[in-house]
Protein backbone atom coordinates (compact mmCIF):
# COMPACT_ATOMS: atom_id res chain seq x y z
CA UNK A 1 0.00 0.00 0.00
CA UNK A 2 1.40 3.32 -0.83
CA UNK A 3 0.29 6.65 0.64
CA UNK A 4 -1.56 7.93 -2.18
CA UNK A 5 -4.21 4.22 -1.04
CA UNK A 6 -3.61 5.35 2.58
CA UNK A 7 -4.73 8.05 2.24
CA UNK A 8 -8.08 7.03 0.75
CA UNK A 9 -9.03 5.73 3.48
CA UNK A 10 -8.26 8.81 5.78
CA UNK A 11 -10.37 10.95 3.10
CA UNK A 12 -13.44 8.38 3.88
CA UNK A 13 -12.94 8.49 7.86
CA UNK A 14 -12.49 12.46 7.79
CA UNK A 15 -15.95 14.15 7.68
CA UNK A 16 -16.78 11.22 10.84
CA UNK A 17 -13.80 11.94 12.57
CA UNK A 18 -14.08 15.54 12.76
CA UNK A 19 -17.56 15.56 13.64
CA UNK A 20 -16.71 13.55 17.00
CA UNK A 21 -13.54 15.63 17.65
CA UNK A 22 -15.15 18.15 17.53
CA UNK A 23 -17.95 16.65 20.31
CA UNK A 24 -15.38 15.87 22.36
CA UNK A 25 -15.32 12.05 22.03
CA UNK A 26 -11.81 11.83 20.82
CA UNK A 27 -11.10 11.59 24.95
CA UNK A 28 -7.61 9.91 24.95
CA UNK A 29 -6.49 12.93 22.39
CA UNK A 30 -7.80 15.65 24.43
CA UNK A 31 -6.98 14.35 28.16
CA UNK A 32 -3.55 12.81 27.79
CA UNK A 33 -1.89 13.02 23.89
CA UNK A 34 -2.19 16.50 23.51
CA UNK A 35 -1.42 17.83 26.48
CA UNK A 36 1.61 15.48 27.16
CA UNK A 37 3.13 16.25 23.39
CA UNK A 38 2.93 20.33 24.41
CA UNK A 39 4.47 19.43 27.93
CA UNK A 40 7.42 18.13 26.15
CA UNK A 41 7.71 20.60 23.37
CA UNK A 42 10.52 23.40 23.24
CA UNK A 43 9.46 26.97 23.32
CA UNK A 44 7.84 27.58 19.44
CA UNK A 45 6.98 31.02 19.87
CA UNK A 46 8.12 33.15 16.53
CA UNK A 47 9.74 29.99 15.15
CA UNK A 48 7.88 28.69 11.80
CA UNK A 49 6.87 25.33 12.28
CA UNK A 50 5.47 22.12 9.73
CA UNK A 51 2.63 19.85 10.97
CA UNK A 52 2.49 16.67 9.67
CA UNK A 53 -0.89 14.62 9.42
CA UNK A 54 -3.03 17.79 10.88
CA UNK A 55 -6.46 15.97 10.27
CA UNK A 56 -9.03 18.70 11.16
CA UNK A 57 -6.21 21.62 12.61
CA UNK A 58 -7.24 21.01 16.54
CA UNK A 59 -3.34 20.55 17.28
CA UNK A 60 -2.14 22.83 14.72
CA UNK A 61 -4.13 25.62 16.28
CA UNK A 62 -2.34 24.93 19.82
CA UNK A 63 0.91 25.31 18.61
CA UNK A 64 -0.63 28.71 16.61
CA UNK A 65 -1.97 29.70 19.82
CA UNK A 66 2.25 29.64 21.35
CA UNK A 67 3.10 31.78 19.15
CA UNK A 68 4.70 29.76 16.17
CA UNK A 69 3.92 30.58 12.50
CA UNK A 70 1.96 27.38 11.15
CA UNK A 71 2.03 26.06 8.22
CA UNK A 72 -0.34 22.18 7.99
CA UNK A 73 -0.57 19.19 5.99
CA UNK A 74 -2.99 15.90 5.55
CA UNK A 75 -3.33 13.66 2.97
CA UNK A 76 -6.74 13.74 3.31
CA UNK A 77 -8.67 16.79 1.41
CA UNK A 78 -11.70 16.70 3.89
CA UNK A 79 -9.64 17.16 6.53
CA UNK A 80 -7.83 20.06 5.04
CA UNK A 81 -11.29 21.71 3.84
CA UNK A 82 -12.60 21.38 7.44
CA UNK A 83 -9.24 23.40 9.03
CA UNK A 84 -9.22 25.99 6.73
CA UNK A 85 -13.12 26.61 7.54
CA UNK A 86 -12.24 27.16 10.73
CA UNK A 87 -9.42 29.16 10.08
CA UNK A 88 -11.57 31.66 8.39
CA UNK A 89 -14.60 31.56 10.98
CA UNK A 90 -11.52 31.91 14.01
CA UNK A 91 -8.05 33.05 11.93
CA UNK A 92 -4.57 31.61 13.66
CA UNK A 93 -2.93 32.22 10.75
CA UNK A 94 -2.25 28.62 10.19
CA UNK A 95 -1.73 27.75 6.53
CA UNK A 96 -3.21 24.63 5.76
CA UNK A 97 -2.57 22.35 2.52
CA UNK A 98 -3.39 18.73 1.11
CA UNK A 99 -0.26 16.93 0.98
CA UNK A 100 1.69 13.69 1.65
CA UNK A 101 4.42 13.51 4.67
CA UNK A 102 5.82 11.01 2.09
CA UNK A 103 6.72 14.05 -0.68
CA UNK A 104 6.32 17.65 1.16
CA UNK A 105 6.01 20.58 -1.08
CA UNK A 106 8.69 23.02 0.38
CA UNK A 107 12.15 23.54 -0.26
CA UNK A 108 14.85 22.49 1.90
CA UNK A 109 15.21 24.20 4.96
CA UNK A 110 12.02 26.19 5.22
CA UNK A 111 11.06 25.31 8.36
CA UNK A 112 12.33 26.23 12.27
CA UNK A 113 10.80 22.95 13.38
CA UNK A 114 8.57 19.77 12.42
CA UNK A 115 5.34 18.57 14.51
CA UNK A 116 3.46 14.91 14.11
CA UNK A 117 0.40 13.99 16.62
CA UNK A 118 0.32 10.36 15.99
CA UNK A 119 0.11 10.60 12.20
CA UNK A 120 3.34 8.65 11.12
CA UNK A 121 2.04 5.26 12.27
CA UNK A 122 -0.51 5.28 10.00
CA UNK A 123 1.79 6.29 6.98
CA UNK A 124 3.10 3.31 4.80
CA UNK A 125 6.44 4.84 4.50
CA UNK A 126 7.46 6.82 7.76
CA UNK A 127 11.00 6.68 7.27
CA UNK A 128 10.55 8.27 4.14
CA UNK A 129 8.36 10.96 6.17
CA UNK A 130 11.50 11.29 8.54
CA UNK A 131 13.83 11.86 6.32
CA UNK A 132 11.41 14.68 4.20
CA UNK A 133 10.93 15.98 7.26
CA UNK A 134 14.87 16.56 8.14
CA UNK A 135 15.35 18.05 4.68
CA UNK A 136 12.86 20.84 5.11
CA UNK A 137 14.22 21.55 8.48
CA UNK A 138 16.79 24.48 8.73
CA UNK A 139 19.96 22.67 10.41
CA UNK A 140 19.44 22.39 14.18
CA UNK A 141 15.84 22.29 13.52
CA UNK A 142 13.68 19.60 15.46
CA UNK A 143 11.34 17.15 14.89
CA UNK A 144 8.64 16.00 17.55
CA UNK A 145 6.49 13.65 16.65
CA UNK A 146 3.99 11.13 18.93
CA UNK A 147 3.11 7.64 17.47
CA UNK A 148 0.84 4.51 19.49
CA UNK A 149 3.63 2.29 22.10
CA UNK A 150 5.20 -0.37 19.47
CA UNK A 151 5.61 -2.32 22.58
CA UNK A 152 1.75 -2.00 23.91
CA UNK A 153 -0.22 -1.84 20.55
CA UNK A 154 1.37 -4.86 18.25
CA UNK A 155 -1.23 -6.58 16.23
CA UNK A 156 -2.39 -8.86 19.26
CA UNK A 157 -3.97 -6.80 22.20
CA UNK A 158 -6.11 -7.32 25.10
CA UNK A 159 -6.78 -5.17 28.18
CA UNK A 160 -7.28 -7.06 31.23
CA UNK A 161 -9.73 -6.13 33.51
CA UNK A 162 -10.33 -7.18 37.39
CA UNK A 163 -14.09 -8.46 38.79
CA UNK A 164 -14.97 -4.75 39.40
CA UNK A 165 -14.00 -3.67 35.88
CA UNK A 166 -10.98 -1.55 36.62
CA UNK A 167 -8.20 -2.52 33.91
CA UNK A 168 -4.63 -3.85 35.94
CA UNK A 169 -2.62 -5.48 32.60
CA UNK A 170 -2.50 -5.69 28.99
CA UNK A 171 -1.85 -8.71 27.12
CA UNK A 172 0.21 -8.19 23.78
CA UNK A 173 1.55 -10.94 21.30
CA UNK A 174 2.73 -10.91 17.78
CA UNK A 175 4.96 -7.97 17.89
CA UNK A 176 7.77 -8.96 15.46
CA UNK A 177 4.73 -9.82 12.74
CA UNK A 178 4.64 -8.13 9.58
CA UNK A 179 1.01 -6.89 9.20
CA UNK A 180 1.77 -3.71 7.37
CA UNK A 181 -1.80 -2.23 5.82
CA UNK A 182 -3.51 -4.23 8.00
CA UNK A 183 -7.34 -2.29 8.56
CA UNK A 184 -8.47 -1.34 11.94
CA UNK A 185 -12.00 -1.03 12.57
CA UNK A 186 -13.57 1.67 15.53
CA UNK A 187 -15.31 4.52 16.22
CA UNK A 188 -14.13 6.37 19.51
CA UNK A 189 -15.46 4.48 22.68
CA UNK A 190 -15.88 7.65 24.54
CA UNK A 191 -18.99 8.93 21.89
CA UNK A 192 -22.49 7.15 23.17
CA UNK A 193 -24.29 5.16 21.01
CA UNK A 194 -26.80 7.77 20.09
CA UNK A 195 -23.45 9.83 18.47
CA UNK A 196 -22.21 6.98 17.03
CA UNK A 197 -25.75 5.45 15.64
CA UNK A 198 -25.87 5.32 11.68
CA UNK A 199 -21.86 6.53 11.55
CA UNK A 200 -19.45 3.88 9.57
CA UNK A 201 -16.65 2.92 11.59
CA UNK A 202 -13.29 4.19 10.86
CA UNK A 203 -11.30 2.33 9.16
CA UNK A 204 -7.54 2.81 9.06
CA UNK A 205 -4.24 1.22 7.66
CA UNK A 206 -1.48 0.54 10.01
CA UNK A 207 1.82 0.21 9.90
CA UNK A 208 3.19 -0.85 13.09
CA UNK A 209 7.48 -1.60 13.31
CA UNK A 210 9.11 -2.37 16.42
CA UNK A 211 10.58 0.83 18.36
CA UNK A 212 13.81 -0.38 18.00
CA UNK A 213 12.56 -0.10 13.73
CA UNK A 214 11.01 3.53 14.97
CA UNK A 215 14.15 5.05 16.59
CA UNK A 216 16.88 3.59 14.15
CA UNK A 217 14.89 5.18 11.33
CA UNK A 218 14.80 9.02 13.44
CA UNK A 219 18.42 8.66 13.62
CA UNK A 220 18.96 7.28 9.30
CA UNK A 221 16.81 10.51 9.08
CA UNK A 222 19.66 12.67 10.37
CA UNK A 223 18.41 13.82 13.49
CA UNK A 224 20.00 12.67 16.77
CA UNK A 225 17.09 11.75 19.45
CA UNK A 226 16.91 13.85 22.49
CA UNK A 227 14.11 13.58 24.47
CA UNK A 228 11.79 10.51 25.17
CA UNK A 229 8.41 10.47 26.90
CA UNK A 230 5.84 7.84 27.32
CA UNK A 231 3.19 9.64 29.14
CA UNK A 232 0.52 8.89 31.45
CA UNK A 233 -3.04 10.40 33.03
CA UNK A 234 -2.50 11.69 36.58
CA UNK A 235 -4.17 9.81 39.18
CA UNK A 236 -6.39 12.80 39.31
CA UNK A 237 -7.17 12.70 35.84
CA UNK A 238 -7.81 9.04 36.06
CA UNK A 239 -10.29 9.29 38.70
CA UNK A 240 -11.94 12.70 37.12
CA UNK A 241 -12.24 10.01 33.58
CA UNK A 242 -11.91 6.16 34.17
CA UNK A 243 -12.75 6.24 30.72
CA UNK A 244 -8.36 6.88 30.20
CA UNK A 245 -7.38 5.42 33.64
CA UNK A 246 -6.10 1.99 31.86
CA UNK A 247 -3.37 4.69 30.30
CA UNK A 248 -2.05 4.32 33.91
CA UNK A 249 -1.31 0.46 33.28
CA UNK A 250 0.94 0.43 30.50
CA UNK A 251 2.40 3.01 27.83
CA UNK A 252 -0.30 3.10 25.09
CA UNK A 253 1.63 6.30 23.45
CA UNK A 254 5.34 7.17 22.87
CA UNK A 255 6.53 10.87 22.21
CA UNK A 256 9.85 11.04 20.75
CA UNK A 257 12.29 14.62 20.07
CA UNK A 258 14.68 14.78 17.03
CA UNK A 259 17.03 17.57 16.56
CA UNK A 260 18.67 17.97 12.93
CA UNK A 261 22.23 18.05 12.94
CA UNK A 262 24.12 21.23 12.28
CA UNK A 263 27.03 21.70 10.51
CA UNK A 264 30.35 20.51 11.43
Amino acid sequence: MDDSAAGYYWEQNAEVWTRLCRRGFDVYRDLLNTPAFLDLLPDVHGLTGLDLGCGEGNNTRQLAQRGARMYAIDVAPTFVRHAREHEQTRPAGVLYAAASAQRLPFRDAAFDFATAFMSLMDMPQSHVALREACRILKPGGFLQFSITHPCFDPPYRKLLRNAKGEAYAVEVGRYFDDDAGRIDEWLFSAAPQAAKAGLRKFQAPRFRQPVSVWLNAVVDAGFHIERVAEPCVDTGTADRFPVVADTRVVAYFLRVRGRGRKPV
